[in-house]
């Protein structure tokens, strides 16, 4: 019984004030920021820098995931993107209607990362459309990336301040 309740202390609803929340804050927008559209940010400074195979990889990487990522946008797009709606909404209510505390952390973390999923759809209708490569491709993805890090570094603000006057606040109140 100890352990359980030594777990469930460690894993706490109170996320704000948990230093688990912003890890995984700080992973995801890493995350994001690192990988983009499936080719890691270093193989898209060599393709860039050096060009020859790098560039053909690169090319490569980024088309096998721009098809498997429109393959699944033209089957289930409608579909995902009304489940997404609905569980941003469903959370936004229970964080903002509700005052809980999880389900504001999990908005904060999940709603800009939502637009930046719709961002790298928009990109990869585009590569494919415009048959981007090599050069082109490479200023796409390295813009892509500045968008998504400016989403990235708005949210980690928001969040922080949202978090310390959440902390504040309930501090203040005792509870």
């Amino acid at each position: 019984m100890a352990i359980l309740d030594n777990i469930l202390e460690l894993i706490d609803m109170r996320s704000f004030s948990s230093v688990w929340f912003w890890i995984v804050l700080a992973l995801a927008w890493s995350s994001v920021s690192q990988n983009v559209m499936g080719a890691p940010y270093d193989l898209i400074v060599k393709a860039r820098r050096k060009g020859g195979q790098a560039s053909e990889d690169l090319n490569t990487l980024v088309g096998i995931f721009v098809r498997r990522r429109l393959t699944v946008v033209r089957r289930a797009g409608h579909w995902v993107l009304g489940f997404q709606a609905m569980l941003l909404t469903a959370i936004c209510i229970m964080a903002f209607g509700q005052a809980m505390e999880f389900a504001q952390a999990v908005f904060l973390l999940v709603l800009p990362l939502t637009l930046t999923q719709f961002l790298s759809v928009r990109l990869a209708f585009r590569i494919e459309h415009d048959n981007m490569r090599d050069a082109r491709l490479q200023r796409a993805l390295l813009r892509h990336r500045l968008w998504a890090q400016l989403i990235g570094v708005v949210a980690i603000f928001v969040t922080a301040v949202w978090g310390m006057l959440h902390v504040m606040t309930s501090s203040v109140l005792g509870v």
